[in-house]
């Protein structure tokens, strides 16, 4: 059983939050992966370096980080410096052997830069010619079968490598769900700043057992729009469930998997669309 826990990097949450869940996950005899963000922690130490935070808006209503050269550095320090090493060390008290990882590192996940392009930024249309994100076109599985193989859970989160050797940010709920379905995982659990899908955004009573993705994802806004994105990205891609569940509180991942989340679904089963594994 392979399960890949994608934990959120918002306000309220805390990755470590997973990590006696991932002793006991271990513990059974299951593989795991970590991959986290750490929206959060880039905000605070962009602040604190001084360097502004911005969000584009795509024609197609999408919103992103605007990842220019000295946010790009920012995420490079906030998450393999400050958010990984937190994690890792709390797995490591936890009796987990975990090893931490970047996009980079030898190359797991790859991505295409992205060209020129237009967007709204700060209520203009705008040409953006320095963004520095890119969309993931391949995982290399062989590093992390290998990681697993040897006993280890791996911790892996953004950048990407771009096609000219040089880092790219990545949406992290995409490349959980990209791991996901080149590794061929059982589970894939997005721990958020909710409970799981709500009926109600502003009624935290009125969390979803299920949801089709049909059954008007469209309609949902923000960050949570990617997920259910990403979602059926891994569903389509072979992956057996898709879970999400709260990342805030104590114990999250086995919570989830006991029936306290979200369970997505696709309505109708659609053709498999894979990512590439190399």
């Amino acid at each position: 059983m392979l399960t890949v826990i994608k934990c959120g990097g918002g306000a309220g949450q805390d990755p470590v939050h997973v990590s006696p869940d991932v002793a006991a996950l271990t513990a059974r005899g299951d593989r795991v992966l970590v991959l986290h963000g750490g929206s959060a922690s880039v905000d605070h130490l962009a602040g604190r370096l001084g360097v502004p935070q911005r969000r584009l808006c795509t024609p197609s209503g999408t919103s992103s980080r605007y990842t220019d050269p000295a946010t790009l550095e920012v995420l490079l320090l906030a998450l393999a410096g400050q958010v990984k090493p937190m994690l890792l060390a709390d797995l490591h008290r936890h009796g987990v052997a975990a090893i931490g990882l970047t996009g980079i590192d030898v190359g797991v996940l790859q991505a295409r830069r992205r060209s020129v392009h237009t967007a709204e930024l700060d209520g203009r249309r705008v040409v953006v010619r320095d963004d520095q994100t890119g969309t993931l076109t391949a995982v290399r599985t062989g590093p992390l079968h290998a990681l697993m193989d040897a006993g280890l859970v791996p911790v892996l989160s953004p950048p990407a490598i771009a096609e000219d050797g040089l880092p790219v940010n990545v949406d992290a709920d995409r490349a959980a769900a990209a791991v996901a379905v080149a590794l061929g995982a059982e589970n894939l659990i997005f721990l958020t700043g909710a409970p799981g899908l709500l009926a109600d955004p502003d009624d935290e009573t009125t969390v979803l057992a299920e949801h089709r993705l049909t059954d008007g994802g469209s309609r949902i806004a923000g960050g949570m729009a990617v997920k259910l994105k990403a979602a059926e990205v891994a569903l389509r891609g072979g992956v057996g469930q898709v879970l999400i569940a709260d990342g805030r509180v104590q114990g999250p991942v086995l919570r989830a998997l006991g029936g306290l989340s979200t369970r997505l679904r696709l309505d109708p089963p659609a053709v498999p669309i894979a990512t590439t594994a190399i």
